[in-house]
């Protein structure tokens, strides 16, 4: 299960890129959880997983999330290294944040995926760091 759930993550933020809704969910439960603490966001489902993509053609219309890296933890997670880069649509300021990913699988689809600012947080929220 390990590398097909590296293809899934790879799929679902290719998804993500081309603003395909569809394609997203389809790499995901039905009951999904994204999960963004440090924005105070939780989108959850279907209807929350199309709230974010709205919000992400709100906030940064041109986002796009290059990945650095994907690796399988055991059967049923996965750990993404991104790059991800936006042109504010309001302040019109180009930033760039590096950030880590944790997915967790159910029967080879996402369940829940948690991002973190900072890597070495979601090295220790799947055991890979102390």
């Amino acid at each position: 299960m390990s590398a097909e759930n590296v293809e899934v993550v790879t799929r679902a933020i290719a998804a993500i890129n081309a603003r395909d809704i569809d394609g997203y969910l389809a790499c995901c439960t039905e009951n999904v959880e994204l999960l963004l603490p440090m924005a105070g966001a939780d989108y959850l489902g279907a209807d929350g997983i199309r709230r974010f993509f709205t919000d992400i053609e709100d906030i940064g219309p041109d986002l796009r999330i290059e990945v650095q890296r994907v690796q399988a933890i055991g059967d049923s997670a996965a750990i993404a290294f991104l790059r991800i880069g936006a042109t504010g649509r309001a302040s019109g300021i180009v930033t760039g944040a590096e950030s880590a990913n944790v997915y967790d699988f159910i029967e080879g689809k996402i369940s829940r995926v948690r991002i973190f600012l900072d890597r070495t947080d979601a090295l220790k929220a799947v055991g890979l760091a102390e």
